[in-house]
């Protein structure tokens, strides 16, 4: 796989000088407990997104700039190959993949299966905090082509030629419950593909099942992802791309496109 990484190739390269590790698990407790050795611990909310206002959605995208600055300190740069992990379900790896990826860096990984797998696999734990090397440099270059806007959705939800696709589970996409948005429901036209379906107890299905799964999408001209707020779809992204297709992300996701009164909402 092209975006994903296994236990026992992270075991083969752990020592390697071009490698970083970065943990975006819940919690630093659970980081500062045990870690892979010479990972560094990323927080979702203060690191891999903005700060909240009125649109965007609960998880709005980060201030760039500062993200690549935020990366250098943690020594990501031009030359190295980063791997990210979490408990094992690529949700929040994945937001952070996607960031990288966003912002022009090549050779960033998620690690399949997390630190539950790599316990399980008796991969080299630690409690030590690494030494880290800022990065000199980390050369920002926007692949546009991988992210829309609500006003983008907006016009596209009626074109037969384009797949807006919702990462949520089947309960919130038809609206029978919202445990996280003041909304309920789905945006016309989207069809559903829960990505929790896509990993079973951290692996992930074969790319035979994963081509199964993703065959309704593969004839539009054009397939955008989404979730709740720009987490969960990028499992939906990094698995569509290792079958070959080209999403998009609507990084707002469903709770931007609630935050706007005009925008219709179906159950």
């Amino acid at each position: 796989m092209k975006n994903i990484v296994t236990a026992s190739w992270l075991k083969d390269n752990l020592e390697s000088e071009d490698l970083v590790i970065l943990d975006i698990r819940n919690d630093y407790e659970d980081y500062h407990n045990q870690h892979i050795k010479g990972a560094q611990f990323v927080s979702l909310d203060e690191v891999a997104a903005g700060k909240l206002s009125t649109h965007g959605g609960r998880h709005p995208l980060p201030n760039l700039d500062k993200f690549i600055e935020d990366m250098k300190d943690l020594g990501v740069g031009d030359g190295t190959r980063v791997v990210i992990y979490d408990d094992g379900d690529i949700s929040r790896a994945g937001r952070l993949w996607w960031l990288l990826k966003y912002i022009g860096k090549d050779e960033v990984y998620v690690l399949e299966g997390g630190m539950d797998g790599w316990v399980s696999q008796r991969g080299e734990i630690s409690r030590e905090l690494p030494q880290v090397n800022k990065a000199t440099n980390l050369t920002k270059n926007i692949r546009k082509e991988m992210k829309v806007d609500m006003e983008y959705v907006r016009e596209i939800i009626h074109k037969d030629n384009v797949a807006l696709v919702d990462a949520r589970a089947y309960e919130r996409f038809i609206g029978k419950v919202e445990p996280l948005d003041f909304k309920a429901g789905h945006i016309p036209g989207a069809m559903n593909c829960p990505w929790e379906d896509l990993i079973k107890d951290g692996e992930i299905l074969p790319v035979e099942r994963l081509e199964e799964k993703f065959r309704p999408f593969k004839d539009y001209d054009e397939l955008i992802v989404y979730c709740g707020s720009g987490i969960t779809a990028t499992v939906l992204y990094i698995l569509m791309e290792e079958v070959g297709l080209e999403p998009k992300m609507y990084a707002g996701s469903f709770s931007d496109w609630i935050s706007y009164d005009d925008n219709e909402i179906l159950p």
